[in-house]
């Protein structure tokens, strides 16, 4: 059994651990039991799940006994505060550890990618005390499956957009809200126990955008998940649509306890997640990458390896050329994310290249390896279609395009102003 809770014998993580005591700083995990995280993560991909990507593929959904593999390794709250129960890990480390879950089928990183990312750090950096007590600690242990509830219908990469209503049932502080709306694509959907979900609860005016965010249950009366979505790929990585229809919840669930922290929240989680996205994309490139080369080595055309022709040469160098420059981009954005210098323009400069790259990588895949490319259950056709999806969510390749240029330009004028 692998576990990446005890680096070097030592648990990160101590059950017993009281909310009374003072919060770590942000690099709570040593460089050298990082190391050993990231070697047990990368056995675990490479020994335990890339020898069943295609039963993920064919039964459409990860083995419970890797589920269960990845609860006792702590992979469900590697990104949580060690405070909470999990591993406290920061993006820069995170970023190593998706290059690791990026190298096999992406269902497997998904299962616990909200309870880490766009859920769970939204109660990680805007939930209140009590709200933190009471759902950080079973999010890090798996125990309770969180899912980020933002994209509609008519509002997907631009949260401002929101329809779904959230109203008060009566006038004081302490009353009930009442929500109504439907959400789209919403990952981990069929299995979420919680749903953090973003709903407008006045319009947009000088104080605000008038975007809450609250903490559903996902077996709350009015909560409807409808019947999984049927994708192009990422086979075991369930999505849903999810109706709230007269769906009560106490003030109690309303995040951070304010209105208004639902546009900031979102977008703070979403820009975290790009870097995080990135990163992904960088490894399942690197996957690619090295399946391109595996069969050039080995395949023939007239008895010569397809590797020794010029032209696949180029082809496996575009793909080598584009990992390496997607790994470094990744691991600066992170850097300055971390550090706080750039928690806008980076992460998406970041999610905007790798995800175009880890496309491109994956089709000189297909290329490479021709027909053979071409057929089910061959890695680099599943690839293919999985990678699609990364320039899709966190907000589309022309949303961070959108987001670099605006943010350049509006840096030059603070300048000149």
């Amino acid at each position: 059994m692998y576990d990446i809770r005890r680096p070097g014998g030592v648990a990160i993580a101590p059950p017993g651990r009281t909310h009374k005591e003072k919060p770590m700083s942000t690099a709570e995990v040593s460089d050298e039991d990082f190391r050993q995280i990231l070697r047990q993560t990368r056995e675990f991909v490479r020994t335990a799940v890339v020898p069943r990507e295609l039963e993920i593929l064919n039964e459409d959904r990860v083995p419970d006994d890797l589920r269960e593999q990845a609860k006792q390794m702590g992979l469900f709250g590697y990104a949580i505060p060690q405070q909470w129960g999990g591993l406290g890990l920061d993006l820069a480390q995170d970023v190593e550890l998706a290059m690791e879950l990026g190298y096999t089928s992406l269902a497997l990183r998904s299962m616990f990618g909200t309870n880490n990312g766009i859920a769970g750090q939204v109660l990680v950096g805007f939930g209140t005390e009590e709200q933190k007590a009471r759902w950080l600690e079973p999010i890090a242990s798996g125990e309770v499956v969180a899912s980020f509830a933002l994209t509609e219908p008519g509002a997907g990469s631009n949260p401002a957009g929101l329809r779904s209503r959230a109203v008060r049932d009566g006038s004081g502080a302490d009353a009930d809200w009442i929500i109504n709306g439907q959400k789209r694509f919403i990952t981990n959907a069929p299995v979420a126990d919680l749903f953090v979900v973003f709903a407008r609860s006045r319009p947009a005016d000088e104080r605000g955008a008038g975007i809450a965010v609250f903490l559903v249950p996902a077996d709350a009366p009015g909560v409807e998940v409808g019947a999984k979505d049927a994708k192009m790929g990422q086979e075991g990585a369930w999505t849903a649509d999810v109706t709230f229809t007269d769906v009560r919840v106490p003030a109690s669930a309303l995040v951070g306890g304010e209105e208004d922290i639902g546009y900031r929240a979102a977008m703070t989680s979403l820009a975290r997640g790009r870097v995080h996205i990135a990163a992904l994309a960088v490894g399942t490139a690197q996957r690619a990458l090295d399946e391109s080369v595996a069969y050039a080595a080995s395949a023939t055309q007239g008895g010569t390896p397809i590797g020794q022709f010029q032209l696949v040469q180029a082809m496996l160098a575009d793909q080598q050329t584009g990992v390496m420059a997607g790994r470094a981009l990744v691991r600066d954005a992170a850097r300055k994310w971390v550090s706080g210098e750039d928690r806008r323009v980076a992460p998406s400069a970041a999610k905007l290249f790798c995800t175009e790259m880890a496309g491109q990588v994956a089709d000189l895949a297909v290329q490479i390896h021709g027909g053979t490319g071409y057929m089910r259950e061959v890695p680099v056709e599943r690839i293919y279609r999985d990678v699609r999806l990364l320039r899709l969510y966190e907000g589309t390749s022309e949303i961070q395009r959108l987001i670099i240029g605006g943010g350049l330009v509006k840096a030059a004028q603070r300048q000149t102003n």
